[in-house]
């Protein structure tokens, strides 16, 4: 499908449901453009009835009547002509409001859907422009454009058909210019869709960029890299501002070359109306009027080509817009089976059997991994970075799906269980905790909403993060938000903790939940961690191997495959690839 189509497309399923306002748009149009169109015939019959009652005036039978009449008809057009656009603008703000509310909504939404590999692939900056960038495009040329395209296509038929009906030989003068005209102006527009489409990906692009820069500020100054960041801007700005450029140049000059056009289009009509006068086709009196009213309608019939030309930029980055929001909603959703199994609880455990896996074709990182854990017991999971350790975190909660083999709970491949399942009975304490705008309550009961405010309050003292909350100037009502926290990164990993405590999930994954902190913090998320183990199923993911001493097993990852597994003493034994682990991390501690 080209990417016209794609955009047509989208934009008619989200137009579709109001078909009533674009009704009432499409006739209001049709009764303004027609009063319009109408309009010049009576300004030629005044000049006409103007110029008989000057020779009626030296016979002494002047009459001013058909002039009077001629004039109040041609006003009451196009006063009527206004009303009618007054009326179809003010239906077509409301459904074009309401139009990209939807379309604003269902990306969202379509965003909480998606596989988490389309997040992992595409940088925040770009993603949030089709919020801005791409929808506001949309809206723009919604509430300008598409009601000048349907006005102004009315106009344009009804202008050649009222024409004709005049005076064929003068309409046949009007629009002969018009296959020249198009074909400039479709050379023109394919040069401009070309540039105008690369404007958005470029767009896109410098967002990215930005957004990244932002996040990594700190990083930067830090290292002395301002410079080289707002090199690297101009980089990805100079791209924008060329393809901003070409697309401009060539869809701005279409405006002017039409208006060009148009006042050689008007010296043609008046010269093959004057010839007509003076070869005797016409009579004097009748001429004048047919030569004033063709020039008004060789006006009325270039307008039209003339707006549409003029806003042919908007319009094609509203379609650019919709080509790119319409890709995103052909992005595939998590795998949801639609009768999949319910699991409750967990009754004998989780097994990850002959597992490969790779996040691309050409490159696996999981060779034929086993790993199994009993109910209740903990499993770590320890070894190099890039070794596989997050990856298999990600399986087991199926951000992603295996390639080979299978992730069980209770002996049932997570593919078949239902999303909703199995995600309510996994818990998560990731790496880098996210806090959300609202107060501190809201965040801990975030995975639990209807939680009472004293489950959050003894989930916080479990999480050793009670004390602290207390010390804040509104305690559990201080408000907050990940941009701008007033926790530590370690007391976000505790409020993280708390929230999933709150929860209570039957099996449990921590993923190097105290990398990023001191020893003194380390030791209350570590009292936190032991806290929300006990007792249920867990896989804990830690660099720190002394975090993990005292897990039922412990299983050592090298280049995506199981090379130990046991327990602390019984791996220290065997003097191997975890032995040195060990103590390389004992003789920096």
């Amino acid at each position: 499908m080209s990417n016209t189509k794609k955009a047509l497309r989208y934009f008619a399923k989200y137009l579709k449901p109001y078909w009533k306002g674009i009704t009432i748009v499409v006739i209001l149009s049709l009764i303004s453009s027609g009063a319009q169109v109408m309009a010049p015939t009576y300004l030629g019959r005044s000049v006409t009835a103007l110029t008989t009652c000057l020779v009626d005036l030296k016979k002494g039978t002047a009459s001013m009547n058909t002039f009077y009449s001629a004039l109040w008809s041609m006003f009451l057009f196009y006063l009527l002509s206004q009303i009618a656009i007054f009326i179809a603008w003010m239906v077509m703000s409301k459904f074009n409001a309401d139009s990209t509310n939807d379309m604003r909504e269902n990306l969202f939404a379509k965003f909480q859907r998606m596989l988490v590999r389309y997040f992992d692939t595409h940088q925040d900056g770009k993603l949030l422009s089709l919020f801005t960038s791409d929808l506001d495009n949309i809206f723009n040329a919604m509430n300008n454009a598409i009601f000048e395209i349907i006005s102004q296509g009315i106009m344009f038929v009804g202008t050649i058909i009222v024409m004709f009906t005049i005076n064929s030989t003068l309409a046949w003068t009007t629009i002969a210019t018009t296959p020249f005209i198009l074909i400039i102006s479709v050379l023109l527009m394919k040069k401009a869709r070309v540039y105008i489409d690369k404007q958005q990906d470029e767009i896109g692009d410098l967002n990215g960029y930005i957004t990244e820069q932002i996040n990594g500020e700190k990083v930067i100054i830090t290292n002395g890299l301002r410079q080289e960041s707002v090199d690297g801007f101009k980089v990805y700005n100079n791209k924008v501002r060329t393809a901003l450029f070409k697309g401009q140049f060539y869809s701005g000059i279409l405006f002017p070359l039409m208006n060009g056009l148009n006042l050689l289009n008007l010296a043609i009509v008046i010269a093959m109306g004057s010839w007509m006068i003076i070869s005797g086709q016409i009579s004097q009196a009748i001429g004048l009027g047919l030569i004033v009213t063709f020039v008004e309608y060789s006006q009325v019939y270039f307008q039209p080509l003339t707006q549409i030309t003029s806003i042919y930029s908007m319009i094609q980055l509203a379609l650019t817009g919709a080509r790119r929001l319409a890709t995103v909603e052909e992005q595939k959703d998590e795998n949801e089976v639609p009768n999949g199994k319910v699991i409750s609880g967990l009754n004998h455990g989780v097994k990850l059997e002959n597992v490969h896996f790779g996040y691309n074709k050409d490159k696996e990182i999981l060779h034929g991994v086993n790993i199994s854990v009993d109910k209740g017991q903990s499993v770590a999971l320890v070894g190099p970075t890039g070794s596989g350790k997050t990856t298999i975190m990600n399986l087991l909660n199926r951000f992603y799906d295996v390639n080979l083999g299978k992730v069980t709970f209770d002996g049932i491949d997570v593919r078949d269980i239902q999303l909703t399942s199995l995600r309510n009975n996994v818990g998560i304490v990731l790496q880098d905790s996210v806090l959300f705008t609202g107060t501190v309550a809201d965040n801990i009961r975030y995975g639990k909403p209807n939680a009472s405010m004293d489950e959050v309050i003894s989930a916080a003292k479990q999480a050793n993060i009670h004390d602290f909350i207390e010390t804040l100037p509104d305690g559990y009502d201080t408000q907050v938000s990940d941009a701008s926290s007033i926790f530590s990164t370690g007391q976000k990993q505790l409020m993280s903790i708390a929230r999933t405590i709150l929860t209570n999930p039957p099996f449990l994954i921590l993923d190097e939940a105290t990398s990023n902190v001191d020893t003194v913090t380390e030791e209350k998320i570590q009292k936190a961690m032991d806290t929300v183990i006990a007792g249920r199923t867990s896989f804990v993911i830690a660099h720190r191997l002394k975090t993990i001493l005292n897990s039922n097993k412990i299983v050592v990852l090298k280049d995506g495959n199981v090379i130990e597994e046991g327990s602390h003493e019984a791996l220290l034994k065997e003097k191997g690839f975890y032995y040195k682990l060990y103590t390389d991390q004992m003789a920096f501690d």
